[in-house]
């Protein structure tokens, strides 16, 4: 019986080489019958034998391997999404993630935060590194902008800030639950050597991170609820919300919004605090790229 998947991936590879300029990468357009380039000059590019490479478009291939796979993926110019569609069709799961540490967010997810104007929010990174965040952000939770980029990070703040300590309501709950959510995020989005270095250095400057890394818990971010102390205004209690960021495994946005008008009167009020004492807060830095999409993350 046919494999309907080999089909697939067959056909798919057939219109991705189809779709490439054979001049721009070096061979001749003369004498084509077809678009495209030939199935011997993708397996030429992908180092792999053009008899197993048409089996592999005729769906009798049998199965590559993920090395193979990565090497016909460039050899076809796939962009992530083609090549995560491409090992979708071929092993039914995406390819290994490799983490990059990203750099900054585009303007357009910029403006998505500074639209919130009493919800606190920012983009972490998948090792907590916040990336960009807003005015009430920066006023309820720490102004990021005046810390160093290398401490810009939730786990360093929570366990080596005073002051950033003192802020929640119920530390020790919360110390153990970023550390268990952490320990998901990182996994998940294969920054694990990232997450080494990180956990080795916070357990030689916080016995309670320490303790917290040594259980082994883990845990979803998805939604829940913070109270943060903000004298002289009292406790702030704000629900949140965690959303991925379409095509970008390694990025979330996490917005925190007021649990009652109470609340939110008190977020307007810190806010008004800290533009008086700097006139314009600090907003995440951006980066020019293409958009993106926010999805809420399961």
């Amino acid at each position: 019986m046919a494999n309907p998947s080999a089909h697939l991936l067959g056909a798919y590879l057939k219109d991705c080489r189809a779709r490439l300029d054979p001049a721009s990468l070096g061979f001749s357009s003369a004498r084509r019958r077809t678009p495209g380039l030939r199935r011997e000059e993708v397996a030429q590019r992908a180092n792999i034998s053009a008899t197993w490479y048409t089996w592999l478009e005729q769906g009798r291939g049998g199965a590559p391997s993920a090395q193979v796979l990565h090497r016909i993926a460039e050899s076809l110019l796939m962009t992530e999404p083609e090549r995560e569609h491409l090992f979708m069709l071929a092993f039914g799961h995406p390819p290994e993630v490799v983490y990059s540490a990203p750099d900054g967010v585009t303007p357009r997810l910029q403006r998505v935060l500074d639209t919130l104007a009493l919800s606190p929010a920012f983009i972490k990174t998948a090792t907590w590194d916040v990336l960009a965040w807003n005015a009430a952000a920066a006023a309820v939770f720490t102004d990021y902008s005046l810390l160093p980029v290398g401490q810009r990070n939730i786990l360093r703040l929570m366990f080596c800030n005073p002051r950033a300590q003192a802020r929640q309501a119920d530390w020790n709950a919360v110390a153990r639950f970023i550390v268990a959510a952490f320990r998901a995020d990182a996994t998940r989005a294969g920054a694990a050597s990232e997450v080494t270095r990180l956990a080795e250095e916070l357990c030689t400057l916080s016995a309670e991170f320490a303790a917290l890394w040594r259980d082994n818990d883990v845990r979803l971010q998805g939604e829940g609820t913070k109270r943060l102390r903000h004298d002289p205004h009292g406790i702030i209690e704000l629900e949140y919300s965690n959303f991925a960021v379409d095509g970008r495994l390694d990025l979330s946005m996490i917005v925190y919004n007021p649990v009652t008008a109470a609340d939110a009167d008190r977020v307007r009020a810190v806010i008004e605090d800290a533009s008086r004492l700097k006139p314009a807060l600090s907003v995440g830095p951006v980066t020019a790229g293409k958009a993106s999409v926010i999805t809420l993350q399961d």
